[in-house]
Parts: structure tokens; C-alpha cells; sequence
């Protein structure tokens, strides 16, 4: 095979490099050149392992097959001439090495059984967004087994946006930056978030793409926006669409905080419902880690949330002093910053108990909070949209959050309007994490007047 006759885009070619034991997920806008990317995927797995390369493709439709059809047919076609064959009817590529390559279809458990008791080395599912959970990907990873020496392996490709958003960029985007491994804890495998756009793609006309892509939705800039940049942080309709981004308000976890920037703790009370605690960090105006922060800029590095496993909305049943001392260990301790910050009003409420208020407990456990003093709940939306809108901005101070946040970017980026009074978002989705947010920009006003008291800490 020559090689050097196949022409790659830039993110096929960095795609191509990612070691072969990691699981993929390419998750960019439309018109990166992600099909083409599978077919390269595919054509090298069969010149690597022969006979022993088995390879299934799906589509929720058969219908929707047609399109990579086409794309393999020509790739193929290229590199084998007639010396590999393709069976329409049963939608299966047989190569001239013995290798093997399914087309297929999955869109209910009874299409499962097409497939239940079969092996495949390699597992490529595209337009994984129109997948509403991810319960029938996860059924298909038993299928996955080959030979000790032939690396199995699953690859994913989507686009925002669609039915299957909330579950995808939470399993595969905002887990660690593009192109950095992470362990995802549902498979239990090392995966690669891998995205791409149209405007990098130097194989299509780039300017005559943009314009159908534009007259494919003239009323609906979120959806655009997610389809020519790739931006997971996108949900159409929701409170934040218009102002929130992966590109400007997501960095990369922080390993320390750098000398001489405030910090402090945010925190939304929780024990039948979620408990989350943000540490915070205030800018003087710097750089960290080769990006600028104009002062002012507010950046959660750490997040402590205490939710049932699979389920954005219930708690874990903690009681005051359960959390305080959890807080103490998992953000104060470990970060090695001062315990002190700020909280929903309502902490401070006496309860008639002779332990005095919510705020009393965790002040007796080490944990020292001061009312955020919240006020009008839309101002407090009004004044994070703004920072979320400024953030890369050089003159304007900015909201961003890393990608540790785990808790956050499922929740935040999907909360919707409340439909009764527009301006405020919806306290009946799991807003425990914009609440939480809400409180350190608030109490940034105040912050440094209370650091005073812990300036020997």
C-alpha cells in the first residue's frame, strides 16, 4: 500500500498518531473530515492485522450508512482496486488479507442480537449524538475481543448538539483538555478526546461550507456556533447557551496556585440534594501556565460535589459536619489554601438546635463561611453571564472553569430557563453548581476583607 498517495487533513494526521491502546472520541463540528478519519482508521487496521482484524461500524439507520458507503468505496477502491470486495447486500467489506469490515445498524435492544455473541477488534459508532443515552454503546463493548497481540479498541464520532449531547460531553469532552488520556470510569479504558472543525479542513471548499451550514439554521445561532466551532459547552435553549463556551471558559486542571492570587471557598449546601464546593481563584492580572487572566478574572480550579453516582440530582445524605470535614480534606488540605469563603444565606439561619445554624457546624468543624449575601437571584445570573462572555477578553475579567469540574459541565451548560419568569433559570433542574458558582462571584466583593483574618493562615 502507498501510503504517501493518501492525503490527510491536519486533525486526521494527529489523529492517525494516537497510540493505538487508547479508545477515541472525535467530537468536533461538522465538515472536519471525521468519516474520512473512521475509513483511515479502518484501512489501517486491516493492513496491520490481516485476517485477524474484524471491524464493525454502526449507524442508528441504515439509511444513514449510505454516506460512509460512499466514502469507503472511494478510499478502498483507491488503495485495492477490485481486490476488495463489498457485499450490498450484506453491507461487508472482504479484503484481499483476509480482513473483515461491517457496515451495520443499531437502533433498539432487538438490533442488539444481530450481534450479541460476535467478536470485533475494532468498534467505530458515528453520529453517536443521535443516541440518547449511551446504554446500547455500552451493551456493544462486549462484542470487543480479539487476539492478545491486537490491540481492541472503540471509536466514537459526534457533533454537539444533538440528542445524545448531555451524556457525550460529559463522559468524553470535559473530562481532560483535547488530546490529553483520561481514564473513563464507565468502560474502564484510557480514551482521547480528539476534536476537529470545518475551517481546519483544507480538503473541502471551506467558504461555500460556512454558507450551508448558515442556511441550514438562520434562526438558531447556538446551533450554528456548535456545528462551525465544535463547542460542547453549547445545549440549545438553555439559560447560558448564549454566553457560555468550552473555547473561552474551559482550561485544563490546574496542578497548584500560583503565588500571590486570592483564594477562597463557594459553597451550595446540600444533603437530600447535592452538596457543591468550588474553590476559587481571583486574578491580580496574570499569566498561569501561559495563559492570561485580566484581573478580576474568577477561576474555579477544584470542585467538590456530593451526588449519587448517576444521578445529577440527589445527594448523598451528608450532614453538616459529614461535609465540612470532607471539604476540609478534599479542597482546603489538598490545595493548601485558607478555609474560609462563602455560602448560601440560608446556612446562616438558626434551626433552634442548640448546634445554632448550618454555618455554626461547619465553623466548629474548620470550615469558616460568610453570607454571599446573593440578593436578587437575577442579578447574580447577570453578573456570571458576563463574566462567562468576557472571559478571554484582555481588559475585561472573565469566569472560567477547569475541566475538573466534572459536576459542573454536566449540569450548568443544559439548565434551562424557567418558563414562568424568563430571566431566571429553572430551580427545578440540578442547579446546585450555579448556585454554588453564583455565591464566589458574589462574594469576590468581599473577599479580601475576610482574607485579613486569615493572612497568617
Amino acid at each position: 500500500m502507498e501510503t504517501q498517495e493518501l492525503q490527510l487533513n491536519d486533525f486526521q494526521a494527529r489523529l492517525m498518531a494516537v497510540p493505538e491502546d487508547f479508545d477515541v472520541f472525535l467530537g468536533g463540528g461538522r465538515g472536519g473530515g471525521k468519516s474520512w478519519a473512521l475509513a483511515y482508521l479502518a484501512l489501517r487496521h486491516v493492513e496491520q492485522y490481516g485476517d485477524r482484524a474484524r471491524i464493525l461500524y454502526l449507524r442508528k439507520s441504515y439509511k444513514g450508512l449510505a454516506d460512509f458507503e460512499l466514502v469507503t468505496r472511494e478510499l478502498f477502491g483507491m488503495v485495492y482496486g477490485t481486490a476488495a470486495k463489498y457485499n450490498a447486500a450484506e453491507h461487508v467489506w472482504r479484503f484481499p488479507n483476509g480482513g473483515y469490515m461491517e457496515l451495520g445498524q443499531l437502533e433498539t435492544p432487538a438490533d442488539y442480537t444481530k450481534y450479541q455473541g460476535r467478536s470485533f477488534t475494532l468498534l467505530m459508532v458515528d453520529e453517536a449524538g443521535q443516541y440518547s443515552d449511551p446504554s446500547l454503546l455500552d451493551m456493544m463493548r462486549s462484542n470487543l475481543r480479539g487476539y492478545k497481540k491486537i490491540p481492541i479498541r472503540m471509536v466514537i464520532a459526534a457533533n454537539p448538539g444533538g440528542a445524545g449531547h448531555s451524556w457525550l460531553a460529559a463522559r468524553y469532552v470535559f473530562q481532560a483538555a483535547p488530546w490529553e488520556p483520561f481514564l473513563e470510569s464507565k468502560s474502564k479504558r484510557q480514551w482521547v478526546y480528539c476534536p476537529s472543525t470545518f475551517s481546519a479542513n483544507n480538503m473541502i471548499d471551506r467558504k461555500q461550507y460556512r454558507d450551508q451550514l448558515e442556511s441550514s439554521c438562520p434562526d438558531d445561532p447556538e446551533l450554528l456556533r456548535a456545528w462551525v466551532d465544535g463547542d460542547w459547552a453549547i445545549n440549545r435553549g438553555a439559560y447560558f447557551a448564549s454566553c457560555l463556551s468550552e473555547e473561552r471558559n474551559a482550561v485544563d486542571p490546574w496542578k497548584e496556585l500560583p503565588d500571590g492570587w486570592e483564594s477562597y471557598i463557594a459553597h451550595d449546601f446540600g444533603s437530600a440534594a447535592p452538596s457543591v464546593t468550588y474553590l476559587v481563584a481571583r486574578s491580580p492580572g496574570d499569566m498561569y501556565e501561559g495563559k492570561w487572566y485580566s484581573r478580576g478574572s474568577l477561576i474555579l480550579v477544584d470542585e467538590f460535589a456530593t451526588n449519587k453516582p448517576g444521578n445529577l440530582s440527589q445527594g448523598l445524605g451528608w450532614n453538616a459536619t459529614q461535609l465540612a470535614e470532607a471539604i476540609k480534606i478534599e479542597i482546603c488540605d489538598r490545595w493548601k489554601c485558607a478555609p474560609y469563603g462563602f455560602g448560601d444565606d440560608a446556612m446562616f439561619a438558626k434551626t433552634g438546635s442548640s448546634k445554632g445554624s448550618i454555618a455554626d457546624e461547619f465553623r466548629a468543624s474548620g470550615i469558616y463561611l460568610t453570607p454571599a449575601q446573593k440578593g436578587d437571584r437575577i442579578q447574580g445570573w447577570l453578573k456570571m453571564k458576563r463574566l462567562l462572555a468576557d472571559a478571554g477578553k484582555l481588559d475585561k475579567p472573565g469566569l472560567y472553569i477547569s475541566r475538573a469540574c466534572r459536576y459542573w459541565w454536566q449540569t450548568v451548560p443544559s439548565l434551562p430557563y424557567d418558563i414562568k419568569r424568563v430571566e431566571d433559570l429553572d430551580s427545578s433542574a440540578p442547579d446546585h453548581a450555579a448556585d454554588a458558582t453564583r455565591y464566589g462571584i458574589l462574594g469576590q466583593t468581599i473577599a479580601r476583607e475576610v482574607a485579613v483574618s486569615f493572612s497568617g493562615w
